[in-house]
């Protein structure tokens, strides 16, 4: 089953269906002639040629002559004999006569086919959307070109008499209380094609604010640009039209026309009118930052002027007077400045090489901030405002006045660096799960737990910069920290929601930090020091300690895994088998490292020095897993005639180990981070473990059946670690030999200072080739442990499904989401869910 990412047609998945659940659709249209047009028939406009008019029959006919052409085209380059060409011309002779009725046909075998590829792949792939959206509006625009030219050929025949005169000019306003349909309506038709270009530039804006969580976006503005300018072209046609009629139209009737034509062009002047570089979201006083603005109909309004451009200006503005310019009688540019910003009035610049009118800010600076009152436990990091940017002008030769105004995405305002962790939260929140054409700035304070998996994902997978993104497993850890509930399936949480305080308000259960705080430190220590760690599948990470023991502890000695600290913000730690005096395994969690301890020796290096560990879980060798994430050492003198001088690591006990009296009762499985599709059921009982994993040759225990503090007699949580130095530098005084200031659990302190330290540092091993780890085969664990990439699709956005809806409207297809975003943790293409039931991933009610 190929990949979302390689099926970027409706054809691409249709060709690999049963043949026979698709018979039934080939019936007026033979099934071989089908495969000859391929995707060229899916990137036609069948379904919105809807009626029997003039337009609709001619673009019936060139549809017929296209059909035939590429017919014949694929037919030659795939060997047909003649027999196939003979009916193709038959078909053509056939339709002639009628070519709208091979428009239904086609019409009806794509909804067929659409409908057949949902039931077996649940949803379509995005580029099909994007299409049809781009040939509905096309389509559309198309027909009201016809319409106004046809109103054109019209007024030149008033000369021949008044009836054809008066004909074309009713026909511009023509209302459903005539008895027409509003499509017949050309200033309807005008405004319904506006309508397309207003939701689309919607769809722009939220695609933007999606890119701040790390959703890929085109910020390319050409598309909506061409689209307001076709439809000035349009407006302008029109009016000439009505200036052309003189008196021939009734005052009232003219003054009702006239109205509604200068509403289309003034609301499509005001929505051309775009933020194109957005300030920083996160914006500290005191701190220079840019942005920018484009007007898409510049050129056409300010291009051919010789008068100066228009200045335009940037005030800071609150969430309630974001809220009073989204009213009708909103305020204007004069509204008050909630913040002082220095360098915030630039020009319009029309740029001919770059076709566009916009303004760029490239020194702006917020001096300070004027906070308002806050609702309830609302913190500073919790208020959020925008930038407001306006500008005004006057158009066309009546100087009717323009006011335009485009306000930012919402940004939070820090005066000091630890605000920045509860700050960005505040931004993820907002930019995952707002709503378009929302009130500023509401938000839903709670959220499907589904919807947050997705954030977390995308934001993990950009901040980081990998391509591997959170696995089911990963999920399931996440929703017992943010709980705080030990169940052990997915399913158990995918029906919950999660508050806007259970993510950045509360403290996690006996820790001094938020869960955001501590996700956030595992992105930035990820991010800093193990990129290409976590790309090549090297580390676990989000497990318990508690089921960490249960996974190794009836494994060989020496073996070992990666998992991120619980007990500290940005933290990895590593865990591994050691045996007791009489033989007995036990497990060990050595101290996490920070990213300061990664600075001066690399996680690989640290590895490499630890002679007590052999094999990465399961089974594989650590040199084999980690030998290109060690530093080369020198042999031998430098260039300078100097020995090298080596600084390495050791774990020292300050007693032997205990010897433990444990319990072996039930089985748990493997930690196994890439079932197989085929059987993704882990059921836990105290007779079966499931194939799914990899058989065993003993018992292990279940960390269910442990009693607590008795059963396994597990080392202090962290040894601390020393970094020994070479006999020859003994009595050198390196900062290296001093404990780490931060060792240990850290105490609980205000939710604003739980944070790591702000400053970069830089890892030893970001000299790597990072980007390539990205492109190689996952490493790090033996053969058949992880799956293909393919069988674990990457989560799409969280509002995918939204815009999808978008896209569909007035297209005839369920809003329910059956094309929308797809279930999460569900793989593509008709393979069976993750279903993690039983899965026995049980949390240190301590943590």
């Amino acid at each position: 089953m190929p990949s979302k990412h390689q099926v970027m047609s409706l054809w691409g998945l249709v060709s690999q269906m049963p043949p026979e659940k698709l018979q039934r659709l080939y019936v007026d249209f033979p099934h071989h002639l089908r495969h000859l047009l391929g995707d060229w028939l899916e990137n036609q406009p069948w379904e919105f040629l809807v009626g029997s008019d003039v337009f609709c029959h001619n673009m019936a006919s060139t549809l017929l002559s296209a059909t035939v052409q590429h017919l014949q085209a694929s037919a030659r380059k795939q060997g047909e004999g003649s027999a196939i060409l003979q009916h193709i011309s038959t078909l053509e002779s056939i339709y002639q006569r009628d070519p709208l009725k091979l428009v239904a046909i086609f019409r009806q075998i794509l909804q067929g086919e659409k409908k057949a590829v949902m039931e077996q792949f649940r949803h379509l792939p995005m580029p099909f959307h994007w299409k049809q959206e781009e040939l509905k509006f096309n389509t559309a625009l198309q027909r009201l070109q016809h319409r106004v030219g046809e109103i054109h050929i019209l007024q030149e025949t008033l000369q021949q008499g008044t009836e054809a005169g008066q004909v074309s000019l009713h026909s511009l306003i023509q209302t459903p209380a005539n008895g027409t349909k509003p499509s017949e309506d050309t200033v309807g038709e005008l405004e319904a094609v506006q309508a397309l270009v207003l939701k689309r530039i919607q769809i722009w804006k939220r695609q933007q604010q999606l890119a701040g969580n790390g959703a890929p976006f085109d910020d390319s503005m050409t598309l909506l640009q061409e689209r307001c300018e076709s439809l000035v072209d349009v407006y302008s046609q029109l009016q000439q039209e009505v200036g052309a009629a003189g008196g021939e139209l009734e005052s009232k009737t003219r003054a009702a026309l006239i109205s509604r034509l200068d509403e289309v062009l003034r609301t499509l002047v005001t929505s051309s009118f775009l933020v194109e570089k957005q300030p920083p979201q996160v914006l500290k006083t005191q701190t220079k930052f840019s942005a920018g603005v484009r007007f898409l109909l510049g050129l056409r309004f300010l291009g051919a002027s010789s008068a100066k451009l228009p200045l335009v200006r940037a005030d800071m503005v609150t969430e309630k007077q974001a809220r009073e310019l989204s009213l009708p009688q909103g305020p204007g540019a004069g509204a008050e400045s909630t913040g002082e910003i220095t360098n915030n009035t630039v020009p319009l610049e029309i740029s001919v090489s770059g076709n566009c009118c916009s303004a760029l800010f490239k020194n702006l600076l917020l001096k300070k901030i004027k906070r308002c009152e806050r609702k309830g436990t609302e913190s500073v990091t919790e208020e959020k405002c925008a930038v407001l940017f306006s500008t005004s002008f006057t158009l066309g030769p009546n100087k009717l006045p323009i006011q335009l105004q485009a306000l930012s995405l919402p940004l939070v305002v820090i005066v000091h660096g630890n605000q920045d962790n509860n700050a960005k939260a505040t931004i993820l929140w907002d930019n995952a799960f707002s709503e378009m054409d929302r009130v500023p700035f509401v938000v839903a304070e709670r959220v499907p737990w589904e919807k947050m998996c997705e954030t977390l994902n995308l934001k993990f997978m950009a901040e980081v910069g990998t391509n591997q993104g959170l696995l089911p497993e990963h999920f399931l850890f996440l929703a017992q920290k943010i709980f705080n509930d030990n169940s052990l399936s997915i399913e158990a949480f995918q029906h919950r929601s999660v508050s806007w305080s259970q993510f950045n308000k509360e403290i996690l259960l006996g820790r001094g930090f938020t869960f955001w705080q501590w996700f956030d430190g595992v992105l930035d220590l990820t991010k800093r020091c193990l990129k290409s760690y976590w790309s090549d599948r090297l580390i676990i990470g989000f497990i318990s300690k508690q089921y960490v023991t249960s996974l190794l502890l009836n494994e060989p000695d020496g073996t070992f895994l990666l998992r991120f600290s619980d007990s500290e913000i940005g933290g990895i730690t590593i865990a591994h088998v050691i045996r007791g005096q009489d033989g007995s395994p036990q497990i060990e969690n050595i101290q996490p490292f920070s990213a300061k301890d990664l600075s001066i020796r690399s996680l690989g290096d640290r590895i490499r020095d630890l002679a007590q560990l052999k094999n990465l879980y399961p089974k594989k060798p650590k040199d084999e897993a980690f030998r290109s994430h060690y530093k080369h050492e020198q042999i031998g003198k430098d260039g300078r005639g100097y020995v090298p001088a080596t600084i390495k690591m050791t774990v020292e006990r300050d007693q032997p180990l205990p010897t433990p009296e444990p319990q072996m009762p039930t089985m748990v499985p493997t930690y196994d981070l890439g079932m197989a599709p085929d059987s993704m059921t882990m059921q836990l009982s105290s007779d079966m473990v499931p194939q799914v994993y990899p058989p065993h040759s003993h018992s292990i225990p279940s960390f269910q059946a442990l009693p607590p503090e008795e059963s396994v007699n597990v080392l202090r949580s962290f040894q601390e670690p020393h970094l020994q130095m070479p006999p020859n530098l003994s009595e050198m005084s390196l900062p290296f030999d001093q404990p780490h200031p931060h060792r240990g659990l850290l105490p609980c302190q205000p939710r604003e200072h739980a944070m790591s330290s702000p400053e970069s540092l830089l890892c030893s091993d970001v000299t790597m080739v990072e980007d390539s780890c990205l492109n190689q085969p996952v490493g790090g664990f033996t053969q058949g442990t992880w799956v293909g990439e393919d069988m674990f699709p990457p989560l799409l956005p969280p509002t995918e499904q939204d815009l999808t809806k978008l896209l569909l409207e007035g297209q005839g297809e369920s809003a329910g989401g059956s094309l929308g975003a797809q279930a999460l943790l569900q793989p593509s293409y008709g393979q069976s869910g993750i279903s993690m039931s039983h899965l026995d991933l049980r949390a240190n009610p301590s943590w």
